[in-house]
């Protein structure tokens, strides 16, 4: 992978400042760090990376704001979020049986919570690659760790 198709920095737009979960907040925050660590990220028809992805909500859409590692503004293209909103409501859904059950549930309840909430993120980083393509090249891991901070993004007061 070029050193240029790559993200090396990414702001999310948090209008509204929400105060997280504990396990929310370390997920934000591991994602953010294993995705600057390593990603491919390759918006179609430009090589003036790396880049800086600025994410987040607006009327409803999803706003990938792109530009160079010096702030200059590449492209900014909206999807529309109704795409990702079963597979969010869903992930929520398993996430919060998930660290439920790790308080009290037997392995064999937390095994098969962890398996379908993993099932879940593979799904929505698969919608995800869908959606940008023709956009933006990313691989699959890249997706995952993007699919979680439009997870956190969706997270309201």
């Amino acid at each position: 992978m070029s050193e240029k198709q790559r993200i090396v920095n990414i702001f999310l737009d948090e209008k509204s400042l929400v105060r997280r979960a504990a396990h929310v907040e370390h997920e934000r925050k591991v994602a953010v760090y294993d995705l600057l660590e390593e990603n491919h990220f390759a918006p179609v028809g430009d090589d003036r990376g790396p880049y800086t992805l600025h994410l987040g909500i607006e009327d409803n859409r999803l706003v990938f704001d792109i530009r160079t590692e010096g702030g200059v503004r590449l492209d900014r293209f909206a999807l529309p979020l109704n795409s990702f909103r079963r597979i969010v409501k869903d992930y929520f859904m398993v996430c919060e049986s998930y660290f439920e059950a790790i308080k009290t549930a037997p392995p064999s309840r937390i095994e098969a919570l962890d398996m379908g909430r993993r099932g879940l993120h593979n799904e929505g980083s698969d919608i995800l690659r869908d959606r940008l393509e023709g956009k933006v090249d990313i691989d699959k891991r890249t997706a995952r760790r993007l699919f979680t901070l439009i997870c956190v993004l969706h997270i309201k007061a």
